[in-house]
């Protein structure tokens, strides 16, 4: 806390009592969606990214969710705006880790119990017997 801080709370304080510091609420922009609004974005984002015409890939990223909120209820939001909009909803992100389309899972778990061993080779303090 600062100096600052405590000089302007206790200036309120002598002028309007202890009602005069009681918390306004949170600070920054009301949400401009509403609950119907917000209610009405979750079921489009669960219809998925190909249901509104993102047919390249299967991702909902930042740009596409505003794009979304502009196109359903004409309002414009910050890439940041969005991600606090998802995080409330309670959606967060996530990246999938890049996988080859070629890669065989069971091709893969054989080569780590059968080739491993032999790649990764004997730490150096084990003695020869």
């Amino acid at each position: 806390m600062s100096r600052k801080s405590a000089y302007a709370w206790h200036a309120a304080w002598r002028e309007g009592g202890s009602a005069a510091l009681a918390s306004k609420g949170p600070g920054g922009f009301p949400c401009r969606l509403d609950d119907v609004q917000a209610e009405r974005l979750q079921v489009a984002l669960e219809a998925g990214p190909a249901a509104h015409g993102w047919s390249e890939d299967q991702r909902w990223t930042l740009a596409r969710v505003a794009e979304l909120i502009h196109r359903l209820f004409g309002h414009r939001y910050t890439p940041r705006g969005v991600s606090y909009l998802l995080h409330r909803l309670g959606w967060s992100p996530q990246v999938p880790a890049p996988r080859a389309v070629e890669r065989d899972e069971q091709a893969v778990a054989r080569w780590r119990t059968e080739q491993w061993s032999r790649v990764r080779g004997r730490p150096s303090s084990w003695g020869g017997g």
